[in-house]
């Protein structure tokens, strides 16, 4: 790159160099043009005896210019010069070679000779007077190289700036593309450090320019890579920490499985419970999972009382319940209505387990403030203060049941799924104590409506984080335009 900021810096130098030298080579045959017309002027000012005399006249009137010398030729031989030569100036009037040449070319002409002084543009005049006989000749002669040292020395320093600056930007270019490209390095240096076993690995981001953005969708990268990691570990943990217990069941139980029919029908009872319980587990997990894929909701209008009515009835089904549609709103929103049905039926069932037959049990919505709210109230024992975040985690389980037979019933990944479902509508879900008593379990989501198309509508990325869709209408169909959004 260097190398042609070199070349691209030097050709227009040379470029002028020979410019000036083919206009200098033009001025000095015009001068030399000019002396033979000022020679021919110079005859008529009055008569000579013979051309030598006529020549010698002519040099002591005409003083040369720089870089410039007369001489006459009479016969072959040098004859005059002109005086005030240039100090240093080569005597070509004393190289018998040039002589001889000179005084034996066809006149007038003009050419190139090379002398100690580098090039010199000659040009000679055949002087004549009638009645003289003799041979006299004009010689003038242009030093050229002479000429273009100033020239050249211009160009010298051109090229000599012109190299001190491209090392100076070369310099320069180097320590600033250095500084550029470090972040780019830590960039393949943190690369190469993470594996799947360290994903902590991040970058220092610091200033706000393009790199520093570079650096900041690195980590946003890693943060992604590192949550499907996690959950992956996780998942698979919990899988096989989950399905060990019924597998372990099943095997202990088939190899003290006796030959008696009583023995047989009630291993048989127990096996089919186990699996249908391992069923239950694999059917959740799955869920899970496929709450991190961002195809997790199908968004559409949903009226908040056509919702809480619809799962109320549905749930009716868990147990003998005083089941009570408490204040509902009437608002249409965007929202996956089905998996809203399916995380209230989790509150629900979760809601049975805690409670005793007759035992109120509620339902609700509200819109507040940009807010979704739908909840469960339930008349059970209440869920204390150590456990309200801990009970939305996989696998856990707190507080007693109402009801021995309930006892055993749950796995501890309801609620774990309630919470996705929210999370994955961008808002989040919660309990806190019933103003009469017993829990309240609360999904809070973000506020779209339809006539709100152009704003931002729910969705979920495969982290498990909220994102939002850009909603807007092409013809009879949704189209959902992905838009980040924040939580």
């Amino acid at each position: 790159m260097l190398l042609l900021v070199g070349v691209a810096m030097a050709a227009p130098t040379v470029g002028i160099t020979v410019v000036w030298q083919a206009q200098l080579d033009n001025q000095v045959d015009a001068r030399l043009q000019r002396r033979v017309d000022d020679l021919r002027q110079h005859a008529t000012t009055r008569s000579y005896n013979n051309s030598a005399e006529l020549v010698t006249e002519f040099l002591k009137v005409t003083p040369p210019g720089r870089d410039e010398t007369f001489f006459s030729i009479v016969d072959e031989v040098a004859d005059r010069r002109s005086p005030a030569d240039t100090p240093g100036q080569v005597r070509l009037d004393r190289d018998a070679s040039v002589v001889r040449m000179l005084g034996t070319v066809a006149t007038p002409k003009s050419g190139w000779l090379d002398s100690k002084a580098g090039k010199v543009r000659y040009g000679v005049v055949k002087v004549e007077v009638a009645g003289d006989p003799r041979d006299v000749r004009l010689v003038v002669l242009e030093f050229r190289d002479r000429q273009l040292q100033e020239e050249r020395r211009v160009a010298k320093m051109l090229m000599l700036t012109a190299f001190g600056a491209l090392v100076c930007a070369g310099l320069a270019s180097w320590l600033v593309a250095g500084r550029i490209l470090a972040p780019i390095r830590l960039v393949r240096q943190t690369a190469a450090r993470i594996g799947e076993s360290d994903l902590t690995q991040r970058l220092d981001v610091r200033g706000d320019d393009d790199v520093a953005a570079l650096a900041h969708t690195f980590n946003h990268m890693l943060d992604r890579l590192e949550r499907a990691f996690t959950t992956q570990r996780r998942f698979l943990d919990e899988v096989g920490h989950e399905l060990r217990t019924p597998i372990t069941v099943v095997r202990g139980h088939l190899e003290l499985m006796e030959d008696g029919p009583d023995e047989t029908h009630m291993t048989r009872a127990l096996l089919v419970d186990e699996l249908d319980r391992m069923s239950r587990i694999v059917d959740d997990l799955l869920l899970l999972a496929k709450a991190e894929r961002p195809d997790f909701l199908t968004v559409g209008e949903t009226n908040l009382t056509d919702l809480i009515v619809d799962v109320v009835a549905k749930a009716r089904a868990l147990g003998h319940r005083h089941w009570r549609v408490a204040a509902v709103s009437e608002a249409t929103v965007l929202v996956d209505g089905q998996r809203l049905t399916q995380g209230l039926i989790q509150l629900a069932a979760n809601a049975v387990r805690h409670t005793l037959d007759g035992d109120l049990i509620e339902m609700g919505s509200a819109v507040r403030e940009g807010r979704v709210l739908l909840w469960v109230r339930d008349t059970g024992p209440g869920v204390g203060p150590v456990d309200r975040d801990r009970i939305f985690g996989r696998f856990v389980q707190a507080g007693r049941v109402a009801s021995p037979a309930q006892a055993g019933t749950g796995i501890g990944l309801g609620l774990a799924i309630v919470r996705e479902i929210a999370e994955a509508h961008g808002g989040t879900a919660w309990v806190e104590d019933a103003e009469t008593g017993g829990a309240r379990f609360v999904l809070d989501l973000p506020a779209y409506f339809p006539w709100q198309r152009g704003h931002h509508a729910p969705d979920s990325d495969s982290g498990g984080r909220s994102r939002n869709r850009l909603l807007r209408r092409k013809g009879p169909a949704k189209q959902w335009v992905r838009h980040r959004g924040r939580r």
